[in-house]
């Protein structure tokens, strides 16, 4: 059994007796912030090769070494789930972007809506988080964080063959459920603080592919409803 407790995403190919180079940023997080040294080891994946355990066999402050020396787990892909949702403050749209990367989506997509508070947003700050995310919750895979689009854009392109689960504040006690439902691709998608518009309501319903449900009795924040569906949804169709 192995005691390493660093897990941390290469972009390197990872396979038995391979060498992994350190970029100048991971070997100031291995050398200089976790003060490890040679000999010591570390896991690795990079979403093709499963998790690996390694040696670091050079130990430089401008970068480093590490060599592969058996697998620890298989790739695990996540279910076939997006996730749509309209970005919050900072901290609440990290905090989605977290949880949605524990919790198991293959892709994270940031929409505009028409009550959405935040116009812009980091792509690369949320995909260096999903990837912090991953390190951390065990995953083999780090979801793609796509960049900001309207949510008429999306709907626009939706894919014929991907249900759409609908998360509709307004039908609170409607008794709504996912009985029934089939496995296959997936979305979710939540709204911003302020809900949806009527516009896109009426547009998500007309939707071949969407399934409509509630969330309970109660008015959720966009993060706790988040965290609410994925649960829902990974507890009936997912990989739980």
């Amino acid at each position: 059994m192995s005691d390493a407790k660093i897990r941390l995403c290469v972009e390197h190919p990872l396979g038995s007796g391979q060498s992994v180079p350190l970029t100048r940023d991971q070997a100031h997080y291995l050398f200089g912030v976790m003060r490890l040294g040679e000999g010591s080891r570390v896991l690795l994946f990079n979403g093709r090769d499963g998790e690996w355990l390694a040696e670091v066999t050079d130990a430089g402050k401008r970068g480093g070494e590490l060599d592969c020396l058996e697998q620890t787990q298989p790739l695990r892909p996540p279910p076939d789930l997006w996730l749509l949702f309209a970005p919050v403050k900072k901290a609440r749209t990290d905090f989605i972007v977290e949880k949605a990367v524990e919790m198991g989506v293959a892709r994270i997509l940031p929409v505009q809506t028409d009550y959405t508070n935040s116009e812009r947003i980091r792509r690369d700050r949320l995909q260096a988080h999903a990837k912090e995310a991953a390190e951390q919750c065990g995953a083999t895979v780090v979801p793609e964080v796509a960049d900001l689009q309207k949510l008429d854009q999306v709907l626009d392109g939706w894919p014929a063959d991907r249900q759409l689960l609908f998360c509709d504040e307004t039908r609170a006690g409607a008794g709504d459920s996912l009985a029934g439902a089939t496995q296959g691709p997936w979305a979710i998608v939540i709204g911003p603080e302020g809900g949806f518009s009527d516009n896109e309501r009426e547009r998500l319903r007309k939707l071949p592919q969407m399934t409509q449900i509630c969330l309970g009795p109660r008015i959720l924040r966009s993060d706790t409803a988040a965290v609410a569906a994925l649960t829902l949804w990974q507890s009936t169709l997912g990989d739980w």
